[in-house]
C-alpha cells in the first residue's frame, strides 16, 4: 500500500486563486490490478491554462487538472515497464493508479543528458503549442515579422525561438526588465517591458515601425487592441491565451475592432495543441532536434516540494517565473 497525497480544488476560485482554494488530500492506495500501473510524480507542471479550465472542467471536490512525468514503480501492464517514466494527465497528485490510457511513453531515445521536467515544457505540451501556432497557424515566413506577448512564459519562449530559426524578425513583451534581458539573450530582435513602458501602442510602433505580419496571442485585453492596430494588411494572430481576463468575474467589453480586421483583412484564429494530437511524435522530435542543435534554449523556473503545488501555480500565475514553471517532488 501507498500513500498518496493530491490536492483538491475546494471551491471555484473567484478572482484571483487562494490558498483557501485548496486542500491536501492523503489516501492509501490499492495494489495495481492487472493491466494497471502505479505511478510516482518526478516533475509536476502548474501552467496558466489550469486557471480557465478549472471553471469549465472541474467540480468542486476534484483533484487539480495538471500534467506530470512519472516514473513506473509497479506494473501489470507490459507496456508500461517497472523503472520507465511517462507523461501523464492525472492531475496534482504524488502518486497514481493508472490502466495506462492516460499515459505516454517518454521518447524512447529521450538523450540521458537532457532533463525529463523537459517533457512538460519546451520539448512538452507548451512546446508543441508553441510549434503549431508558428507553424499550422501563423504559417511564419522568413523575413516576416512576429510578435509575441508573455514572451517569457513557457510557450512565448520558444515561440520566439522557433520564429528566429524561420528568419523571422522576433519581438516580444514581457513583464519585467529580467525577463527582457533574457529574451534578448535568446535572440528576440526587440523586446520591451510592458510595465515600464510610458505607452503600449508607442512601444509596439518602434519595435516594429513596419508593423506585424503575424501575433501570437497570450495576454489579450489592451494589449490585442493596440497590437491589432499594428497589424499589416492580411496580417494573422494566433489566439493561444489571455490570461490578463482569467480572472475576471464578469467578461470584457469592447472595443469591438471589426472594421479594422475588415480593412486590414486580418485572419484570426484560436487553437488548441490537442488538434494535431496524431503530429505529436513528429512535433517533439523537431523540438528535440532543435534543443540538440542549441537552437532551442530553455530556462526552468523550480519550485521544490509537492506541498507547494498552490503557491507555485499562484506564483506562476502572476508572473514570477522565467521559462517554464516545474515543481519536483
Amino acid at each position: 500500500m501507498v500513500q498518496a497525497k493530491s490536492w483538491i480544488m475546494t471551491k471555484h476560485f473567484d478572482g484571483f486563486p487562494k490558498d483557501s482554494d485548496f486542500k491536501l488530500k492523503v489516501e492509501e492506495l490499492p495494489e495495481p490490478k492487472n493491466g494497471e500501473v502505479l505511478i510516482e510524480a518526478v516533475f509536476l507542471s502548474v501552467d496558466p491554462y489550469m486557471r480557465p479550465f478549472s471553471k469549465l472542467y472541474m467540480k468542486e471536490g476534484d483533484v487539480m487538472i495538471g500534467t506530470q512525468v512519472a516514473k513506473v514503480i509497479q506494473s501489470k501492464n507490459s507496456a508500461f515497464p517497472v523503472g520507465s517514466h511517462v507523461v501523464s494527465g492525472c492531475g496534482w497528485r504524488s502518486h497514481a493508479i493508472s490502466d495506462g490510457k492516460d499515459l505516454t511513453l517518454l521518447m524512447a531515445d529521450w538523450p540521458k543528458n537532457v532533463p525529463m521536467s523537459l517533457a512538460l515544457g519546451a520539448i512538452g505540451m507548451p512546446g508543441l503549442t508553441a510549434l503549431y501556432g508558428v507553424e499550422a497557424v501563423l504559417k511564419a515566413q522568413k523575413g516576416e515579422t512576429l510578435l509575441v506577448n508573455a514572451a517569457a512564459g513557457a510557450v512565448g519562449t520558444v515561440v520566439g525561438q522557433i520564429g528566429k530559426i524561420k528568419g523571422c524578425k522576433v519581438v516580444g513583451s514581457a513583464g519585467s526588465d529580467a525577463k527582457v534581458a533574457y529574451l534578448k539573450e535568446l535572440g528576440f530582435d526587440e523586446a520591451f517591458n510592458y510595465k515600464t513602458v510610458s505607452s503600449l501602442e508607442d512601444a509596439l510602433k518602434n519595435a516594429a515601425p513596419e508593423g506585424y505580419d503575424c501575433f501570437f496571442e497570450n495576454v489579450g485585453g489592451q494589449f490585442s487592441t493596440f497590437a491589432l492596430q499594428q497589424m499589416k494588411e492580411f496580417g494573422r494572430i494566433a489566439v493561444c491565451g489571455g490570461i490578463s481576463t482569467y480572472h475576471d468575474s464578469a467578461y470584457q467589453t469592447g472595443p469591438y475592432p471589426l472594421t479594422t480586421i475588415n480593412w486590414k483583412q486580418v485572419k484570426i484564429e484560436g487553437f488548441m495543441q490537442s488538434r494535431w494530437q496524431s503530429d505529436h511524435p513528429q512535433g517533439l522530435k523537431k523540438l528535440m532536434g532543435w534543443y540538440k542543435e542549441g537552437k532551442l534554449k530553455t530556462r526552468e523556473h523550480i519550485t521544490k516540494g509537492f506541498e507547494n503545488m498552490p503557491a507555485a501555480f499562484m506564483g506562476m500565475l502572476q508572473g514570477e517565473n522565467i521559462g517554464k514553471a516545474i515543481i519536483t517532488v
